[in-house]
């Protein structure tokens, strides 16, 4: 029995002794995976994948643990025609079809293989200029595409970060303004912490032939450009790109984390929520953060990302705080928040006089001589309804909103309004003269001030009729021979 037993543990023995090299060797396959590489150039990668690319307000699905990857990027250069406002047209020059461009999602680590595809129908030949590739031009040395045609390269993801990206092709002023710009994120290594909802956001700054506002397909105005007088400044691409249907959501006690960009080509950002506070905010897309921020410049060609919890429930406004730039030029949004009332957050009162948003028509109080400008005549109902909307969306729906619904307590509804419903001269007049102290509005008392507006007889009486003509109104046509009356009446 003791001899079986000694036979026994020479066995194992000799069988440890067998093993002993494989054992190493899978410990130090097992100590390479786990490795911290100070060199984020020596991580390796681990099969290949094809990325998620989302247009604007989405973003592609976190990183999270997942190892470093051949990521392969299909990306098409599209130049089409686009909305920037109600009635206003503009060729844009996109990457993914979609103004900012495509989101990229990376991690470092990862080996990117960029295949850039200029669409046939184009007409320019363009490239893009990645912030986050390490190498000349950011690849727009490498990138340079004919239409029709097809660039390839391949860059390793070194540093994590926020970065835009743009295209580099000369002149290369009149490329970003056109809308040829995006974001590329590249995650750390575990992922960034989990949010509950995130979004894509970039600024930019167009210049048209046309004036603000002026219908039909605007060519772009390289003076303008170059004087940097911007006839817009807007979200994700077009006026009212993130309002009313288009309003970013989030639910009370959520996390909000915002990718927020600046594509340019001129002018800086100083992106604000208002009523919230940024808990953090990663400076300059960066490693730097920042906390309890009120207002965070982004610098053209540059980024951040913000975070916040939302506490109390309502429709938060989005702004670039150079604020002629968001109620009248359009760099202007909306996080619509659902949930419970906190009152000892936010008793839900509002006091006369703080930050009253104003609209996006040109405002003054005193009265001006020959303000009537000639503007395009609405022919027909359908006409006046449609130039009645753009201007109601670019003068009108940051106090009354975009369903009329007014706020509570601080600007009364246009929505089923006995008071507008019930004189239309009423209406005019307050239009052109403004209007101070109490009004009763649904059996409702409002105390406010409506500044008078500084639009012509034509858009008043079309805007007029877009109000009577929506939301459960009376069914009124205003036209501008009564705007004239009650003009020369004062």
């Amino acid at each position: 029995m003791k001899l079986n037993q000694r036979l026994s543990k020479m066995k194992a023995l000799m069988l440890l002794i067998a093993l002993t090299p494989l054992i190493a060797l899978f410990s130090c396959v097992d100590n390479n995976e786990k490795k911290d590489y100070q060199n984020t150039a020596d991580i390796p990668v681990s099969r290949e994948m094809v990325a998620e690319l989302t247009a604007p307000p989405h973003v592609p699905t976190p990183v999270g643990r997942r190892k470093a990857k051949k990521l392969i990027v299909n990306m098409e250069i599209l130049e089409e025609v686009g909305e920037m406002t109600d009635g206003v047209k503009y060729t844009f020059w996109t990457f993914g079809g979609s103004v900012p461009g495509s989101f990229i999602r990376t991690r470092v680590g990862d080996e990117v293989e960029f295949h850039l595809k200029n669409h046939p129908d184009n007409k320019l030949p363009h490239n893009i200029d990645l912030h986050a590739v390490t190498g000349p031009g950011g690849g727009a040395t490498s990138s340079f595409v004919a239409p029709g045609k097809e660039a390839q390269f391949s860059f390793k993801v070194l540093n994590p970060g926020l970065y835009v990206y743009h295209c580099a092709t000369a002149p290369v002023g009149m490329h970003i303004a056109n809308g040829m710009y995006g974001l590329i994120l590249v995650e750390p290594e575990g992922g960034l912490p989990k949010v509950d909802k995130e979004y894509y956001i970039m600024q930019g700054d167009f210049y048209t032939k046309g004036e603000t506002g002026e219908r039909g397909l605007q060519p772009f105005d390289m003076k303008k450009a170059v004087a940097e007088d911007a006839d817009y400044v807007v979200f994700n691409g077009k006026v009212g790109s993130l309002t009313g249907d288009n309003a970013i959501t989030a639910k009370v006690g959520e996390t909000v984390r915002l990718f927020v960009g600046n594509g340019g080509p001129n002018l800086v950002s100083s992106f604000h929520v208002i009523g919230e506070i940024f808990d953090k905010v990663n400076v300059e897309g960066g490693d730097l953060v920042n906390t309890n921020v009120q207002t965070t410049l982004i610098p053209v060609g540059g980024a951040a990302m913000v975070e916040f919890r939302v506490d109390v429930p309502g429709t938060f406004i989005i702004v670039d705080h150079a604020i002629f730039r968001a109620f009248n030029k359009g760099a202007l949004g909306m996080l619509k928040v659902e949930g419970e009332e906190d009152l000892k957050i936010y008793s839900g009162m509002q006091e006369e006089g703080i930050y009253q948003p104003e609209g996006g028509g040109i405002q003054d109080m005193p009265a001006v001589e020959g303000a009537d400008q000639a503007v395009a005549s609405a022919k027909t109902l359908e006409e006046k309804m449609e130039y009645g909307k753009a201007t109601y969306m670019q003068t009108c729906f940051a106090c009354h909103q975009a369903e009329g619904q007014g706020i509570a307590n601080a600007f009364p509804p246009l929505s089923k309004s006995d008071y507008l419903n019930a004189n239309v001269n009423r209406a005019i007049d307050i239009i052109l003269n403004g209007k101070t102290g109490e009004v009763v509005v649904n059996g409702v008392t409002y105390n406010s001030v409506m500044t008078r507006q500084d639009l012509t007889d034509e858009e008043i009486a079309n805007v007029l009729t877009y109000v009577y003509n929506s939301w459960d109104n009376s069914k009124k046509e205003v036209t501008p021979a009564m705007v004239r009356s009650r003009r020369s009446a004062h």
